[in-house]
């Protein structure tokens, strides 16, 4: 069975997209899509909270959504990929 393959936006590592997070950008703004369902604009990152300090000094989500992101969703996004899935 094929497993579709996504890359990180802050370490550019290629992972199968279940191991990553989806970002999406839609109308109501930048939200974690948990499902890979939600319409818009998307990028992915490690559930790494490593890579999410990359990702918020590098700007790569500022560049892979070419939006730009709140301070605050960077740290949803930590505790998100800490284990407390709320999105």
């Amino acid at each position: 069975m094929h497993t579709p393959v996504r890359m990180c936006a802050a370490c550019r590592k290629r992972l199968p997209k279940e191991e990553l997070i989806r970002i999406v950008f839609t109308d109501e703004g930048v939200l974690i899509d948990p499902l890979g369902k939600l319409p818009g604009r998307g990028a992915y990152l490690c559930k790494d909270v490593k890579c999410i300090d990359k990702c918020a000094k590098k700007g790569a989500l500022v560049r892979s959504l070419k939006r730009d992101i709140p301070a605050e969703f960077y740290e949803t996004l930590r505790t998100y990929a800490s284990g407390e899935k709320q999105a």
